[in-house]
């Protein structure tokens, strides 16, 4: 059973959240959905909260309205094995209005705050000549999204 279970808060616009993550991850499902009665805030019968699985990862989130927005301070790091995964979560986590930040992070169009992040570029940047992992880092501070082979070539020296 899982200890922690983040909890997300979003303006009016949870359903289509859960529509748009479940898409993108595997073994992702939304678990449970507990609805407003008609006296909910806007008047409508619509998602209170629901619980739902990403990528084997329990969240809960709520419809709050316009109180509380998600910022930086909090982000959720997908681990990547290849270039292609770091491609596919870049391009479908930005789809539809999100925004590329620097160095592997990104905004989706609800605002969350990614960070797309491939295990090779932890491998380089702990590498134990100093030489090697600074030119990684000076590499990964140019990048948006993360280019493998160019860590790879920035490590080599080339």
């Amino acid at each position: 059973m899982q200890k922690i279970t983040p909890f997300l808060w979003f303006d009016h616009n949870l359903e289509p959240a859960l529509k748009f993550y479940t898409a993108i991850f595997k073994d992702s499902k939304v678990l449970e959905v507990r609805r407003y009665d008609e006296t909910g805030p806007d008047g409508k019968t619509k998602v209170m909260t629901a619980t739902f699985r990403l990528a084997g990862q329990k969240f809960v989130g709520i419809n709050g309205g316009p109180y509380f927005k998600f910022n930086e301070a909090v982000s959720f790091v997908v681990s990547c094995q290849t270039q292609r995964e770091v491609d596919y979560y870049w391009r479908k986590l930005t789809a539809g209005g999100g925004q590329p930040g620097r160095c592997a992070w990104l905004k989706d169009k609800f605002g969350l705050s990614w960070q797309i992040v491939p295990d090779v570029l932890i491998k380089l940047l702990s590498d134990k000549d100093s030489a090697k992992a600074a030119r990684v880092m000076q590499a990964m501070l140019k990048m948006s999204k993360i280019d493998i082979k160019a860590l790879q070539r920035a490590h080599a020296g080339k």
